[in-house]
């Protein structure tokens, strides 16, 4: 038996944001003990707690969603981070956890809420004709309106849309059909004071990672702050996602200049909604 808790993450009212599975002390399991899990679980990620192999680390985290394993995500990393403390673990840095991951070591600071610093873009930049209309047609969109995409691929495959408005990433429709292998985060902005604290509107489509739609998503949010911050987005903003799927996600977004380098932190609020044992 292991121990296990399920973390609530990106909303500080519970059942609001996007649940992560964690299993505790997981070393020794295999990867098809770990798959078979997180498809039984069928949230969007499922963590599992080990020790860790790089020095500097003060844990190693597996990630898994129903369709595989990822190299990193941003709501299990949070929603691990506040399961890990929360059982007792002691970090070698008062303020700052160190999470290994297949992504290397990400810092996850400790504050009014948890934050972590993304990892850099493993693929960026502008986006194909051909790819762009394969993209778009997946969303049943037309090209004409999508105002901009890049790749803003930080381990899952993200390629970001930028859309007239906020309103206008509520009313996608996408034909999950089309996705094949696409994983597709589009945004929106608000107009001042309508957004109820938020300055733009996020969604986030993943069918080919056994995820239909992620309620919340740290990684992607990640990306689109380090691609739009600073032009079209503040260097310090709140968006929100899961609103299309009856959730409030609320997703803390900072960027920190020195010189011409920039670290995005996001952060969001975490809480424990179910803890217990389980067998594997």
């Amino acid at each position: 038996m292991r121990a296990f808790r399920q973390v609530d993450v990106f909303s500080p009212l519970p059942l609001m944001g996007n649940p992560v599975a964690v299993v505790h002390d997981a070393d020794g399991l295999t990867d098809e003990q770990m798959a078979a899990f997180a498809r039984w679980t069928n949230l969007s990620e499922t963590t599992f707690l080990m020790a860790p192999t790089t020095p500097g680390a003060d844990y190693r985290l597996r990630i898994w969603t129903p369709g595989g394993e990822l190299p990193f995500a941003g709501h299990p990393t949070l929603g691990s981070a506040h399961a890990w403390l929360e059982a007792g673990g002691a970090p070698a840095v008062a303020d700052t956890v160190v999470q290994e991951c297949g992504a290397g070591l990400v810092p996850v600071r400790r504050g009014e809420r948890l934050a972590f610093a993304a990892p850099p873009l493993l693929r960026s930049g502008p986006v194909e004709a051909g790819d762009l209309t394969r993209i778009a047609a997946a969303l049943a969109l037309g090209v004409d309106e999508v105002v901009d995409a890049a790749w803003i691929d930080n381990g899952p495959g993200w390629v970001g849309l930028l859309l007239r408005d906020a309103d206008a990433v509520l009313d996608v429709r996408p034909d999950l059909a089309l996705f094949g292998d696409l994983d597709v985060g589009v945004v929106g902005l608000y107009p001042d004071g309508a957004g109820d604290g938020a300055a733009a509107e996020v969604r986030a489509f993943c069918p080919g990672l056994g995820v239909v739609e992620d309620p919340v998503t740290g990684s992607l949010n990640a990306g689109i702050a380090q691609w739009l911050a600073g032009s079209r987005l503040p260097t310090s903003y709140v968006a929100s996602q899961g609103t299309a799927m009856g959730r409030r996600g609320r997703v803390h977004v900072d960027v920190v200049c020195d010189g011409p380098s920039r670290e995005v932190w996001v952060g969001g609020d975490t809480l424990t909604t179910v803890i217990g044992t389980v067998a594997l």
